[in-house]
């Protein structure tokens, strides 16, 4: 390469590198920065020799704009799992997904040692249902191996035509080989919030991610329940499961419905604009009636915030296994030409500065993944109600609604052993706070 090539070259990066960022959190802002630093030109020298070479010298031509974009990615790609490029398609879906509709296969994925981690699969989605768990490593999509492929080049290929197949090849722990699920893709439209009412006292609210109206949502869900319940809600199970996060201010408006007062969280970085904190306003919605928050190795970043907030501030029992450990700030970089950097530049700490990253939230009750079934025993004590001649009890009529509670009570404990003990939980508070 000619010398005053090389100098119009590094001018040019120069430049680049110089272009005005913007910042946001949670929302697409713009900003100015007029920070100064020095070019490395002894490494700029070195990339313009790589990519003159490449431009010479490699076996098929390559044009400029995929070898400087793969150059961006790979500068992103050698920072953490979660910084990445996004083109312009992918900024715009990125955009679209924080509304809850957009199209593939219902899966929050990122990367570990090359491979496609599964952070969580969403609710209702093709992913849900085909089994996907989280934790699982994608080593292959239909015929193409993952390792060598970006994050972005892999997402690109999971996604498709609405009714289209994939067969995803998986690793999965305490599986003895790997494992091939068959997931039709689909428009994903993504129910941030789904509540309901587990008897007359207790309510159930499931957020399946953290998107811009997350949190009005969850408002109306309580006014819904404590419509529904006798004598108002008595207690509530926060379920925040394999939720892989979403929206930092969905996760702040979340944990202020519970909190009266003091920090919900706060972020740390090198810019002095990434370091923010969140305090809760004095309302709490559930008036101080007991919480208890099921989470899980699926539950990440502001489903994180949320569980460390109520934790730290004891407005809730955290219930399941320890949390994914993601807490670190992405914030959406705009740039000229409708691309954006997606990049880390803090970190979440809880109201009492534990550092969710790489940690998680552990739970004050752990619970083991595992599933119950009824045992049927084949001998049958005899009660008072099998001896001949027995007095009738005396209900009075439509009073016999014990027997069907019972089995349903007994089927929660089957499909879903969490909940269950959740349940059982919030009825033991209320119970201790009935014993003088």
């Amino acid at each position: 390469m000619k010398p005053t090539l090389r100098n119009i070259f590094l001018l040019s990066i120069g430049l680049v590198l110089g272009v005005t960022l913007a910042i946001a959190q949670g929302v697409f802002a713009e900003r100015n920065t007029h920070s100064s630093f020095s070019l490395p030109v002894d490494e700029l020298r070195t990339f313009t020799e790589v990519f003159a070479k490449i431009k010479n010298d490699y076996v098929e031509s390559v044009d400029d704009k995929t070898l400087l974009e793969n150059a961006i990615r790979g500068m992103l790609s050698g920072l953490d799992p979660h910084s990445t490029y996004l083109d312009p398609d992918g900024y715009k879906e990125l955009q679209v997904g924080t509304t809850g509709r957009f199209g593939g296969l219902g899966i929050e994925v990122g990367m570990e040692d090359g491979f496609v981690k599964v952070i969580s699969p969403i609710d209702d989605t093709p992913a849900k249902r085909a089994g996907m768990m989280a934790g699982d490593l994608i080593v292959r999509l239909d015929d193409t191996p993952v390792k060598g492929l970006t994050l972005s080049d892999a997402v690109k290929i999971m996604r498709g035509k609405p009714g289209s197949d994939i067969i995803l090849t998986i690793v999965r722990e305490g599986a003895d080989k790997p494992l091939k699920i068959t997931i039709t893709r689909d428009v994903i439209r993504v129910q941030s919030v789904k509540a309901r009412m587990l008897d007359e006292q207790f309510g159930y609210v499931r957020i399946t991610s953290f998107q811009s109206k997350t949190g009005e949502n969850l408002l109306n869900a309580l006014d819904t329940l404590k419509k529904e319940s006798k004598d108002g809600l008595k207690g509530l199970i926060l379920d925040l499961r394999n939720n892989p996060g979403g929206v930092l201010s969905a996760a702040v408006e979340v944990s202020d419905a519970f909190l009266t007062k003091g920090l919900i969280v706060y972020t740390e970085g090198r810019d002095k604009e990434s370091r923010l904190k969140f305090s809760a306003t004095p309302n709490d919605s559930l008036d101080k009636a007991p919480v208890v928050v099921l989470v899980n190795g699926g539950s990440a970043s502001a489903s994180e915030i949320v569980a460390g907030a109520l934790q730290d501030h004891s407005r809730a029992i955290i219930m399941g296994s320890k949390t994914f450990g993601k807490g670190s700030v992405q914030t959406i970089l705009p740039m000229n030409s409708n691309a954006a950097l997606k990049l880390t530049t803090a970190r979440y700490y809880t109201p009492k500065g534990r550092s969710i990253q790489a940690e998680g939230i552990v739970p004050h009750i752990e619970l083991a993944r595992l599933k119950v079934s009824t045992v049927e025993t084949e001998f049958k004590r005899i009660k008072e109600a099998d001896l001949s001649g027995h007095l009738e009890n005396g209900k009075a009529e439509g009073e016999k609604k014990g027997d069907d509670k019972k089995a349903e009570e007994e089927n929660l404990a089957d499909k879903d052993y969490h909940l269950y003990e959740a349940l059982n939980t919030l009825r033991a508070i209320q119970i201790s706070s009935l014993i003088k």
